[in-house]
Order: C-alpha cells, then structure tokens, then sequence
C-alpha cells in the first residue's frame, strides 16, 4: 500500500545511500515535491548518530556522527536543490507558457496554479523566490514560472541559495536535535502519507477527466 510506504521508502533511499540520496531528493524537490521535511529530519537525525548501522559518507570518506555529518548533509541538501532549481529555471525559461500549457499538469502546474504563481511573483516581486524557498509546498512550485516569468538569474540563483540554505540546515538540525528520538519523530509523519496518497488519487481523477472532456469535444467536431 502507499499509505505509510512513502517515507519509509525516503528512510530507506537515505539510509542506503545518505548523503547522494539527500542531494538528489532535494534536486527533484526543487521542482516536485519530493518531501523535504522528511528528507531533511532524516538526514539530521543520520548525521547525530541515531542509526548505529549507518554513518554518514561522502567520497568513500565517513564522516561523524556530530556537527561535522550535520554540515555535510545540509549543503549536500542545498547544492543538490540549488541545482535542481537552477534546471527549473532553465526549462521555464526556454520552453516558457507553451511548455507548461502542454506539460505543465505532470508538474502540478496546471493554469490556476500558473496563474497564482504569478500572482505571487507580482505581489513579492524579488522577494518572491526568497520568500517562496522557505514556504512549505510553495517551494517546490517557484522554479519553472520563474524562468517563465523572465526572473532575472543573478538574484534568482543568490535568493534561491540563501533560501534553500535556510531551509535545509533549518530542518536539518531540527533532525539532529531530534537524534534518537527519531521514532517517535517519524510516527506523526502518517498525515504526509495519507496527503500524498489524497494528492495521487486526485491527480490521476483530474487526468482522466481532463482526457475524457477531450475526446468528448474531438467527437463533438466530427
């Protein structure tokens, strides 16, 4: 079942493969949700030293458990979204509102959510990448309209970096903080699953009728 497989799966990514998995969870996060918070809880409470059977590595080099382990997954978590934002960026940029009016529901950037996007960049203006980076679910919904809405790179790549930086370390420590307590940390994660699964279900509905309604209309015309 994918209720309550969700984040063991992320558990289970990070503790096999720690700090590359955290890199590339962040990067898809950028532009998906990839669930962040767990990603990042998890990864702090790996670099404390709450899993005896798994140490934090990088380069074939093990690192901790302490502040050291907690740095190297918090800029792995940075860097990693940072990328992923940047590519973002690049593809609403280049394949602009076409792009996204053909592919855009597979991002779950259908037009309303394009249109409150929008809406978010006029009202923030510069601010609205540095504010939207560190706002749960707005985050992973700021990179592509961005390149679609001409946001200049420079600031676009300084405030995503000092955003995610926050985010990441934020979170992280607060997984560190939580050390072995992680257990019971990980047992409110249940309403994330019953949310992604609400988020699947729906999205799969929305499809189908948004198919429907098409050949509907292209039997219309005949």
């Amino acid at each position: 079942m994918l209720v309550g497989s969700v984040t063991a799966s992320i558990v289970s990514l990070i503790g096999s493969h720690g700090v590359y998995a955290v890199f590339v969870l962040m990067a898809i996060d950028a532009v998906f949700p990839a669930a962040s918070e767990v990603v990042l809880l998890y990864a702090g409470a790996l670099a404390a030293g709450a899993f005896p059977a798994q140490h934090v590595s990088l380069f074939g080099a093990q690192v901790g458990p302490g502040p050291g382990a907690l740095i190297v997954m918090g800029s792995a978590a940075t860097i990693g979204y940072l990328l992923g934002a940047l590519a973002g960026w690049a593809v609403g940029r280049f394949g602009g509102r076409p792009f996204l009016e053909r592919h855009g529901r597979w991002l779950h950037l259908g037009p309303s959510r394009v249109d409150n996007a929008e809406r978010w960049f006029d009202r923030w203006g510069l601010a609205a990448v540095l504010v939207g980076r560190v706002a749960p679910v707005i985050r992973s919904f700021v990179s592509i309209p961005a390149g679609v809405f001409g946001y200049p790179l420079t600031p676009y790549t300084v405030l995503t970096l000092v955003g995610s930086a926050i985010w990441s370390f934020a979170l992280a420590g607060a997984g560190y903080a939580i050390g072995t307590s992680w257990e019971t940390a990980h047992s409110h994660f249940r309403s994330f699953d019953y949310a992604v699964l609400a988020l699947v279900v729906g999205s799969a509905l929305w499809i189908g009728l948004r198919r429907r309604s098409a050949r509907s209309r292209a039997v219309g015309r005949r």
